[in-house]
């Protein structure tokens, strides 16, 4: 979900390199995203096949399968973003790979956000109403309900479908960047059709991309911890931490790329005029790196935050995982059956 656009840069690229700052803010960036790939491939590979084809299909699993689909798809293009990095933003791979693998990262992350954001929902669902989601909550329904996130996630890609490009300078560097440079008879017309389209899509993904399903995440948790201590459901706070873990991880690993992209989109004419743009390329690569590792933080965050530790590893992992991603029907049918709410532990364990 990184920002770059093909808007003359003033000074030449090393100049604006030595900028940037010291190589280790360059270099770390690369081993966070490194350590993304391996653990987000195992880590999601290991949930699809686990819940694509170990487990019966229930609405948990169809929410997590698609998430873990997400964000593997995601961490599986890591590399040539890993290589575009370290030859300072350079695009090697052709036309085709410039636009496919920015698309398949957009789709994904913002599929992953908005999943994230649905099975909040769905849990906040489960533990305030059990005899409606008992009810009505169906595999039917899951499926119906998934095809949204992707759909919305579609659409916030068009930007990288229409102006995303192969941009080559006169000495010989590619890179893969927005291009407007058909969008307007006179360089004043593109700069204005430039400014216009980054700063509407940098205010939309802030608002769309993550202040509305950080808001839906953290109203939904909310909601959950009120009814838990009111009801007086547990005896421990475990629940609560794994609340906290959910809403603290997302928006520790989202909110600092966030608000980088958001100053760039707010400060974008003066950046760009005045040749500041490689220090806000440093700070992206930084805060994105964060953002992405939140893709292989998922199966640890659900599968083990909730339970004791060192009694899932001792067990087989994928069998830990069918168990994590299992609906628990045979609790929460006894919980339905007594008229109270579903327990607090089996609500967070069906997470």
């Amino acid at each position: 979900m990184k920002t770059n656009f093909s808007i003359p840069l003033n000074g030449s690229e090393e100049d604006l390199w030595e900028l940037s700052g010291h190589t280790a803010l360059w270099i770390l960036p690369l081993v966070v995203i490194a350590v993304t790939f391996v653990l987000g491939v195992l880590g999601n590979g290991l949930v699809i096949w686990v819940a694509g084809f170990k487990m019966a299909y229930t609405v948990t699993t169809i929410f997590y399968l698609n998430l873990a689909l997400a964000d593997f798809s995601f961490t599986a293009t890591l590399p040539f973003l890993i290589a575009s990095m370290a030859m300072r933003e350079k695009w090697p791979f052709g036309w085709f790979l410039c636009k496919a693998i920015h698309v398949v990262v957009d789709v994904n992350l913002f599929g992953s956000v908005f999943l994230i954001a649905i099975i909040a929902l769905d849990r906040c669902i489960c533990v305030l109403r059990p005899v409606w989601a008992q009810n009505h909550r169906t595999v039917g329904l899951a499926k119906k309900v998934i095809i949204g996130p992707w759909l919305l996630a579609l659409v916030l890609t068009l930007p990288i479908f229409i102006f995303l490009t192969t941009v080559q300078l006169p000495n010989g560097d590619v890179y893969c960047t927005f291009n407007f440079g058909s969008w307007g008879n006179t360089t004043e017309e593109r700069w204005n059709v430039a400014f216009t389209v980054l700063t509407a899509r940098g205010i939309i993904r802030f608002i769309v991309g993550f202040s509305t399903p950080m808001s839906a995440v953290a109203i939904c948790y909310g909601l959950i911890a009120t009814k838990i201590h009111r009801k007086g459901m547990i005896n421990s706070n475990r629940p609560l931490r794994v609340l906290t873990a959910v809403v603290a991880s997302f928006f520790i690993c989202w909110f600092p790329f966030q608000l980088v992209a958001l100053l760039s989109t707010v400060w974008l004419k003066e950046t760009v005029l005045e040749g500041k743009y490689k220090i806000l390329v440093t700070l992206t690569n930084l805060t994105s790196s964060l953002a992405f590792f939140n893709s292989c933080l998922n199966p640890m965050l659900y599968v083990f935050v909730g339970q004791d530790f060192r009694e899932r590893l001792i067990r087989s992992l994928p069998a830990s995982l069918e168990r994590a991603l299992s609906e628990d029907t045979a609790q929460t049918s006894t919980a339905v059956t007594n008229s109270t709410s579903p327990p607090a532990e089996v609500e967070l364990r069906d997470k």
